[in-house]
């Protein structure tokens, strides 16, 4: 795509700066609410409903949704929603522990591992490396596609425009950690919100309103036959593949954690989900509105690119305030993310060091520059090579979904021991190398999963013991003397 006019340079680059600069005006007066370190690491259970919900949405909905579920829209109509139906399973089924991991006060997922299983350093990494793994590989493709993206819009050369995210990403993580980040978060997905449906009825409305987008576009695509458009083994595809990753994605679970009150936990996930569809909503329209503009694209994640050669410069300014505010949102969150795991896990855990609270906040701001600037290098010198990150998604659930889940189903009944989690996970892993390098029909987290439950529940059964009963409470009786 050909860069634009002087003047659309300047609005762009201008609108850019000032949503970065609320960003980070937002973050500094937030963070002055981060007063511990537990604050800076999670948010210290102050987070009110409105705020979770919000945050969810603004943390997941990323630039996955700008170009890819677009591209989904364009070929395949009203698919999208499947796959935005995949996340929102995905939230209903952690809902299932939202309220025990809302009441154990936990910081980050190898916390679950080790109530689960007992401590062991072992243990910790192997949970610590398959936790962050995913917010990393968010970091990183984040700041590839804002500096794909606004290349081509701007012409600034990509290292220029990777600085600039990376330098966005950290006004809102350091200032005040989870607390400023999830603040921030929610008065931005507020306005990507706004946005993202008056940006689908402006798509609809330049593809000649949706009277001629329906004469345009092939009716399965946008009648109720869309939702199976894309054909049911792409959506069973989608379900294996996202509804495990978002089980394990440490990003919803610091929500939970956060949340004011132990009741929000699981409402914040269940209206965390449904908001979730706001993003099918936006992917759908603006797919069938290009497609009805353009149907012969040579490929369809280039939908979003190709509309905005159409918008006027207005528009063009105002929607590229819209995707700073989604990537920015995005990579801010995960950088946090990676972050509590190096503090908490590594850090603290494995490396043993228990430092003051003002020690604890200045590791934690040092390796938020680190891990921002090893992403962006990572993002300026393999531009072309990230796609494999989306790999962390299979391993990350291989790894995590047993242990976590059938974890909580036996902790209660039997004493579990850190060797049981640790074969389970490196089950996990192997089984979904093995499936990946036999290039399976099925996805190799599939076979991941399987692999680790039935090594779990071998081990459970050969070396935990079961818990004895808890003691019946005393009965008070009350003694009656005679007269």
């Amino acid at each position: 795509m050909s860069t634009g006019s002087t003047a659309q340079i300047a609005g762009i680059v201008l609108a850019s700066l000032l949503v970065i600069g609320a960003g980070a005006a937002m973050s500094l007066y937030f963070g002055r609410r981060a007063k511990t370190s537990q604050d800076w690491l999670a948010a210290n259970e102050s987070l009110p409903l409105f705020v979770v919900v919000i945050t969810q949405f603004a943390a997941a909905a990323g630039g996955g949704v700008l170009i890819a579920h677009v591209g989904i829209g364009y070929s395949s109509g009203w698919s999208v929603f499947v796959y935005e139906g995949c996340v929102l399973v995905g939230f209903f089924l952690l809902m299932l522990i939202a309220k025990w991991l809302r009441q154990q006060r936990f910081t980050t997922v190898p916390d679950v591992v080790t109530r689960l299983f007992g401590e062991n350093r072992l243990l910790t990494s192997i949970a610590a490396l398959a936790a962050l793994v995913v917010p990393f590989g968010w970091i990183a493709t984040q700041f590839v596609a804002f500096a794909r993206l606004f290349g081509q819009l701007t012409g600034i050369p990509l290292p220029v425009l990777v600085t600039v995210i990376t330098i966005a990403s950290l006004t809102f993580v350091l200032p005040g950690g989870l607390t400023s980040v999830a603040w921030a978060d929610f008065v931005f997905g507020l306005f990507k919100i706004t946005m993202a449906i008056a940006v689908a009825l402006y798509g609809i409305h330049l593809a000649g309103g949706w009277t001629h987008l329906t004469e345009t576009v092939p009716s399965r695509l946008w009648s109720l036959e869309g939702v199976t458009a894309v054909g049911w083994k792409q959506i069973w595809l989608w379900a294996a593949a996202i509804i495990p990753g978002t089980l394990t994605n440490q990003l919803y679970y610091q929500r939970v954690f956060a949340t004011k009150r132990i009741g929000d936990a699981r409402r914040g996930l269940a209206f965390s989900g449904l908001t979730m569809l706001i993003s099918g909503v936006y992917a759908g329209c603006i797919g069938l509105a290009v497609r009805a503009m353009n149907p012969n694209l040579a490929d369809q994640e280039d939908a979003a690119g190709w509309l905005l050669t159409q918008l006027p410069s207005w528009m063009l300014i105002v929607f590229a305030a819209f995707l700073v505010s989604t990537i920015v949102a995005t990579s801010g969150a995960a950088l946090q993310s990676v972050t509590a795991n190096l503090t908490r896990d590594v850090y603290q855990n494995i490396v043993g060091r228990k430092p003051g609270e003002r020690r604890t906040v200045a590791v934690s701001r040092l390796l938020t520059v680190v891990v921002s600037i090893v992403a962006a290098v990572l993002a300026v010198v393999f531009p072309q090579a990230l796609p494999w990150l989306v790999a962390t998604y299979a391993y990350s659930a291989a790894a995590l979904a047993a242990p976590i889940f059938l974890g909580y189903l036996l902790h209660r009944r039997r004493t579990l021991t850190p060797a049981t989690a640790i074969a389970g996970m490196v089950a996990g892993i192997a089984g979904c190398g093995t499936a990946q390098i036999l290039d399976t029909t099925v996805p190799y987290a599939v076979y991941g999963i399987a692999a680790s439950a039935v090594v779990l529940l071998f081990m459970a059964a050969v070396t935990s013991t079961k818990r004895a009963a808890a003691p019946a409470p005393a009965v008070h009786r009350e003694i009656v003397r005679e007269p």
